[in-house]
């Protein structure tokens, strides 16, 4: 696992890369599933949940479009935690959040095998096809050619 040291300066040294990086590597790092902890450079506490919140955060901040946690939501949130018996809500999000992250992937590779097939690339294809035939066809000497050529030379 890789191990990244946050100092007190709060810049992040990849130990294994031996440079600093940033939050945005460390999402590049979340996106390729390569496991990583954030560590305090002194102490050695774990402070990989707290680095995640903050990738969130800019996140959120960065692209309004694309907003996953609503006013609403976060107050909703907020509120689990004042429960008296807080709801099992981290594996449910976990499960439910990995569920559909993995229907995106099978929808993705659906659509893109109907697109595959789909007439226009199916005319594509063919349209390839033919261009690589001809292609061949001009490159290549014809029998008579050859013939003309020994006959000449003859």
């Amino acid at each position: 696992m890789r191990v990244i040291r946050k100092y007190a300066n709060r810049r992040l040294y990849d130990t294994q890369q031996s440079r600093y990086v940033t939050l945005e590597d460390l999402r590049c790092l979340i996106i390729e599933e390569e496991p990583f902890r954030v560590e305090d450079a002194k102490s050695g506490e774990d402070l990989t949940r707290t680095i995640l919140l903050s990738i969130i955060i800019e996140q959120e901040q960065a692209d309004s479009e694309a907003e996953v946690f609503s006013n609403d939501l976060l107050a909703q949130l907020i509120r689990v935690y004042d429960m008296s018996s807080p709801l099992p809500l981290a594996r449910y999000l976990e499960q439910g959040t990995q569920l559909m992250l993995e229907q995106q992937k099978r929808m993705q590779s659906q659509w893109q095998q109907a697109m595959r097939h789909s007439p226009m690339e199916f005319m594509r294809e063919l349209a390839e096809e033919n261009m690589r035939f001809w292609q061949n066809a001009l490159n290549q000497p014809t029998q008579t050619d050859d013939d003309d050529k020994t006959d000449k030379g003859s």
